[in-house]
């Protein structure tokens, strides 16, 4: 439904809207587009204001909460309902889900632009507005209509009002608008009016309310509002300009302009706030509208801009431009010489702009043009012809920004002063603050002498004119001030050596911005450039020579190194180059070029997060290390790179995502995520033979840097892939590459460090514990090593790790650690985790070989319920120190684990007080290799093995170890039986070993033992268990070796009451 409204200015608008809300309209939704698309956001800022402060206002327009989003610089869903959320005061823990889920997009890679709502956070927006009628006003900055029911906000409930606000001037034409209503599907009502009813002084006025861009930032408040309304009119000033002559490259310049031209002189804070208002300031829309209204702003008697072409002087109209001061003056000519008149009406201007046309001669400017210009800060010439020996800006003493692009040289037959004279006649110099030349080659306005005039300098842009190594040789210990610094698409070639621009930093203290795009015969970068010590953006696109990049500057943020060529333009707060202005692809002659680099380091550069790497050919090396990229991106970020070998990014904390895209041809990867830790690099496995395509070595703190991991196994055949990854942010974790995995006999020691304790505790109760068991001497305490040779596939979570167990409990078949665990890991360390209930993901283990877990306090059990040995492949399991496990294999499903325990060849378990059972058997229980049964001080331990579930069809009466040959069992007075309600069937047992299992009643029945010339097993056990043992048909005392029995079995009590 249309609605056209003829309001003249924003007050108007406003109460026309809100009287059309006061009658009686069934539309709760309504979109407002202003005049052709201009002033719409003052008008609803308006509204905003206006409703909340109403004493008494009419039952409908009598609101509950009155809701303010400005989302005009578009960012997402995501930031859109986290505004609704802050304007509603929802609560802290609310909004803490924004945080959460911000760091869960960033580990799964998810674009900013791409990140939407949340649905807890949409009901509780739901729940908050259905206590009241509201009112929201909404400035949409994105491309398409919102629907706002996704955020929470239902539109029957309350009034929306809202617009398209996506730059500061946005204008169409009556077609567009029809074309914009026919794609609203979620409003009801589009209320519009138009421009042409405005006149120059409501145009004005309009604009100056539009162009209150302070109200969206705080630190703005305190300016005032006339110089940002002046950088608005400036900027539609250069809009149309470049719209009508040279195009946009000098529009970059807008914030240098506005300092310059003395609109904005705030000091320290002047930086800043350019930057923003030019990243504010934008004009879209339909060029023949703006200009109409530009025309029309001109006219009025306030506009301080002026635009003079041919038309102007052909019908004489120049002359009614000396009826007043202009401050922005532009003059834009075919061929025509500037006549005395013009001189005048240059007199009083602080900016000036003048082009010819390039296709044409241009007129010699005279001598004397801006002679009278005493006020001018910014001065521009396009296509202009003049003196290089006398210009005439040469008495523009205040001038502060020099622009010179394909400018010429006309000989006026004047000399070049030398020593003093030259002083006094190129003073202006002094007072430069910008210097930009482009494609105009004036070599003697960089000579050293007028160079040094340039004290106060703080930018520098040549384009198209002498390479870096000439340019470069003039600036050793000279601009100190140096803060941007462009030297690019140079068209000569010198002929230098190296120590003519190794120096060329020395002293560029203040230097930010670094571009030498272009410079193809630059064979390496300034060895002085380490000097530039506030370094923060480097460019060197299409830099071809260089073979190594190496750079170490902490402060450096953004690094571009584009093999395809240079950017067509730059852009002003030093950003990197977007990639519209980048060429789309190599040119035929750039295909031909060979781009030598093949190493890039930017090791130590802590603050870098905007890269850009592409068509590098010969590129093998990648470090990374240290830098604050949060995701590294193969499809954006370095592209095109087809030879990279190896990838660094050690001590990269911030690291949250890689996004590998379809590159796949790494040969080594490192990864090292804690913050502050001076990170080794692995060393190479050459020495060990192996031939793994890729080799990954991952020190991670949080797991979920796992999800990006994952993706590494579609590189290779996964049994061509290696990988070593520890979760632990532990500075004393550092990491070294061993020789292959564990040897098929584990060595048992008697006397490790990390045992000690044990030791001396035991030594009252059993002091002649050294005793000979068959030939081996060990003391009882004795527990042996854990498994510690790495297989090729190993996984390692220690003190420190983070969101272990939101990740292994997650889907065992998705895209993260619990899935790389299951599917690929051969070795598996978990130690020292303190917070975790469960460390192993659920679902079938293919490839696991031996598993190590100890100092885990938390932990309920090694493996959770549902858990499948699925390929019978594991080895080895290693437990020790778990306070609060009630088993280490839980029980489960078991329909499908016939191969469960298969290969078997270890177990030993360690002080874990609370642990009832050790594992939960297969369906067809067989320990078929086992060979050791480990276990000591588990108090409350009562059998080792026990059924899978408690379905009788898979209760069985004898379970067969067939390579079982030593058993030690310590310190388990709890201990009944090994096998629950099964007879274990041992025959090849060689040692039992028992202390202080007090409550044992069966030992392991040796079938087939009772041949003649067998050889019996030797026991060591308490006598007052031996006594108590159990036994039946087939299984007989005499089947064993004489027990050896300790003399000291009970702990000693005392005989005396000691009194204190």
């Amino acid at each position: 439904m249309f609605q056209y409204i003829d309001a003249t200015d924003v007050v108007d608008a406003r109460e026309k809207i809100l009287n059309l809300i006061q009658g009686n309209l069934k539309n709760n939704i309504i979109y407002f587009d202003g005049w052709n698309g201009f002033g719409a956001t003052a008008v609803l800022r308006s509204i905003a204001q206006a409703i909340p402060s109403m004493k008494s206002p009419p039952p409908k327009l009598c609101f509950g909460r009155t809701i303010y989003i400005d989302c005009s610089r578009w960012e997402s869903k995501r930031v859109m309902q986290r505004k609704i959320a802050e304007q509603l005061k929802l609560d802290r823990k609310t909004m803490a889900m924004f945080e959460e889920q911000d760091e869960e997009d960033d580990f799964n890679g998810v674009d900013h632009g791409s990140r939407d709502v949340i649905r807890q956070v949409s009901a509780m927006i739901d729940q908050t507005l259905r206590e009241s009628r509201f009112m929201m006003i909404f400035i949409n900055g994105s491309t398409d209509e919102v629907s706002l029911t996704e955020f929470g906000i239902l539109e029957y409930v309350g009034m929306i009002i809202w617009t398209f606000g996506r730059r500061f001037v946005t204008m169409h034409e009556y077609h567009s608008i029809e074309r914009l209503e026919e794609n609203l599907r979620h409003t009801g009502l589009f209320i519009w009016t138009e421009t042409p009813i405005l006149s120059d002084s409501q145009l004005n006025a309009m604009f100056r309310e539009e162009a209150n861009i302070a109200a969206r930032y705080p630190f703005l408040r305190d300016i005032d509002l006339t110089m940002i309304i002046d950088c608005c009119c400036y900027g539609f000033f250069l809009r149309r300009k470049s719209h009508n002559t040279i195009g946009l490259e000098w529009a970059a310049h807008a914030p240098n302009f506005w300092i310059c031209d003395g609109i904005i002189q705030k000091g320290d804070r002047t930086r800043e706030i350019v930057n923003t208002l030019d990243s504010e300031i934008n004009f879209n829309g339909d060029d023949s509208l703006l200009g109409k209204v530009f025309a029309k702003m001109t006219e009025h008697s306030d506009s301080s801009h002026l635009l003079v072409e041919d038309e102007a002087e052909d019908d004489g109209s120049v002359d009614k431009y000396k009826k007043r001061p202009y401050r922005w003056i532009s003059v834009t000519s075919k061929n025509k010489m500037l006549n005395d008149n013009m001189q005048t009406i240059l007199a009083t201007a602080s900016s000036i702009f003048v082009s010819f046309d390039k296709t044409v001669s241009a007129p010699r400017l005279p001598n004397t043009l801006f002679k009278q210009c005493s006020k001018l800060g910014v001065l521009v010439l396009s296509c202009c012809a003049f003196s290089f020996v006398s210009p005439p800006f040469l008495h523009c003493n205040t001038l502060r920004f020099l622009g010179l692009g394909n400018c010429t040289h006309q000989n006026n037959n004047t000399s070049e002063p030398e020593g003093r004279d030259c002083i006094t006649k190129w003073a202006f110099l002094q007072s430069l603050w910008v210097l930009d030349l482009r494609y105009t080659d004036w070599g003697e306005i960089l000579s050293e002498e007028k160079i040094g005039l340039m004290a106060n300098i703080t930018e520098l842009n040549i384009e198209g004119a002498r390479c870096w190594q000439y340019t470069g040789q003039l600036l050793e210990k000279m601009l100190p001030y140096l803060q941007r610094l462009r030297i690019i698409k140079p068209t000569h070639k010198e002929e230098t050596t190296s120590l003519d621009i190794n120096n060329s930093f020395v002293g560029k203290k203040q230097l930010e911005i670094l571009d030498l795009s272009g410079n193809s015969d630059m064979k390496s970068l300034p060895t002085s450039l380490s000097e530039a010590s506030k370094l923060q953006v480097l460019v060197l696109d299409g830099c071809d020579g260089l073979e190594n990049v190496v750079l170490h500057n902490s402060l450096l943020r953004s690094f571009s190194f584009d093999g395809y060529g240079p950017a067509s333009h730059w852009t002003s707060t030093g950003k990197l180059p977007p990639m519209s202005s980048r060429p789309k692809r190599p040119s035929a002659v750039d295909n031909k070029k060979d781009v030598r680099a093949c190493k890039i380091s930017l090791e130590g550069c802590t603050l870098l997060e905007d890269l850009f790497l592409r068509g590098l050919p010969n590129l093998e090396e990648l470090d990374l290390s240290g830098c604050a990229i949060k995701v590294l991106d193969f499809g954006a970020m370095v592209v095109d790179v087809p030879r990279l070998k190896r990838l660094f990014l050690l001590g990269c904390e911030n690291l949250r995502a890689i996004k590998w895209g379809s590159y796949k041809k790494l040969e080594l990867i490192c990864i090292d995520t804690r913050p502050r830790v001076g990170c080794a690099r692995p060393l190479s496995l050459c020495a060990q033979q192996k031939s793994f395509q890729p080799q990954v070595h991952a020190i991670i703190a949080d797991a979920r840097l796992a999800r990006s991991l994952w993706a590494l196994k579609s590189f290779r055949p996964y049994n061509a892939l290696y990988f070593n990854i520890n979760i632990t942010s532990s500075a004393t974790c550092m990491e070294t590459i061993q020789p292959e995995a564990t040897t098929d006999k584990e060595k048992v020691t008697g006397s490790i460090d990390d045992q000690r304790h044990y030791d001396i505790a035991a030594r009252d109760m059993y002091c002649d514990i050294f005793t000979k068991v068959g030939n081996s001497p060990t003391p009882m305490q004795a527990f042996p090593q854990g498994p510690a040779g790495q297989l090729d596939r190993h996984i390692e979570i220690g003190d420190g790790s983070r969101s272990v167990q939101s990740e292994v409990e997650a889907d065992p078949y998705g895209s993260n650690l619990a899935s790389l665990m299951t599917d690929y890991t051969e070795s598996l360390h978990v130690h020292d985790v303190s917070t975790c209930s469960n460390t192993m993901p659920r679902g079938d283990w293919y490839s696991l070989r031996w598993c190590r877990v100890e100092r885990c306090p938390s932990l309920h059990a090694v493996f959770p319920p549902d858990a499948e040995d699925w390929d019978g492949t594991l080895e080895t399991i290693w437990v020790s120190d778990l306070l609060m496990a009630r088993c280490v294999w839980s029980k489960g499903v078991i329909y499908n684990s016939d191969d469960r325990f298969r290969s078997l060849r270890h177990l030993h378990l360690r002080c874990c007080p609370s642990l009832r059972f050790g594992l939960a058997m297969g369906k067809r229980p067989s320990f078929r290799s086992l060979e050791t049964l480990h276990i000591v001080h588990c108090g409350e331990l009562r059998h080792v093995f026990v059924p899978g579930d408690a379905d009788e069809e898979y209760q069985h009466t004898s379970v067969e170890f067939p390579k079982l040959t030593t058993i030690h069992l310590h310190d388990l007075p709890a201990l009944q039986q090994i096998c629950e309600a099964a007879e274990m069937l041992a025959p090849a047992l060689e040692t039992i070993r028992i202390r202080g299992c007090w409550s044992l009643r069966r030992l392991p029945a040796l079938k087939g033992r009772n041949e003649p010339g067998k050889r019996r097993p030797t026991v060591e056990i308490e006598k007052d268990v031996w006594d108590a043992l159990e036994w039946d048909a087939g299984h007989h005392p005499s089947l064993y070796e004489a027990p050896v029995h300790s003399r000291y079995y009970k702990r000693r009590v005392l005989r005396t009451t000691v009194l204190r």
